[in-house]
């Protein structure tokens, strides 16, 4: 079973920066395809962004593209996402989560298609 493991989340000013990474504690995320989502209190867990587990396709929901960048270190066991000019509203709990498969989907933002999560980091954005 794949154990995730999130980390680098923390307070931040806005228009700051943060590097989210993600790992396991046993096995591989090599032959996954990794997922960020997050969920602030009382809304629903939104998909952020995905990236394959060879090819490095990457997607972002509209709603981060161009502050939020995906990527992997494969020899590392590593999942990045690097977060750029953070806004209040980017304040939630982040999560990442290994699909079942090594292809994003094109619906990617949707948890169904995650096998495995990890417990989350929490990214707070205030001055």
């Amino acid at each position: 079973q794949v154990q995730l493991v999130e980390s680098g989340g923390g307070l931040v000013q806005p228009g700051g920066s943060l590097r989210l990474s993600c790992t396991t504690s046993g096995g591989t995320l090599n032959y996954f395809a990794i997922g960020w989502f997050r969920q602030a209190p009382g809304k629903e867990r939104e998909g952020v962004s995905c990236i394959s587990s060879t090819e490095n396709t990457t997607y972002y929901a509209d709603s981060v593209k161009g502050r939020f960048t995906i990527s992997r270190d494969n020899a590392k066991n590593t999942v990045n996402l690097q977060i750029h000019g953070l806004k209040p509203e980017d304040t939630a709990v982040y999560f990442c989560a290994a699909d079942a498969g090594e292809f994003c989907s094109d619906d990617f933002y949707k948890p169904f298609w995650y096998e495995y999560w990890g417990k989350g980091t929490q990214v707070t954005v205030s001055s």
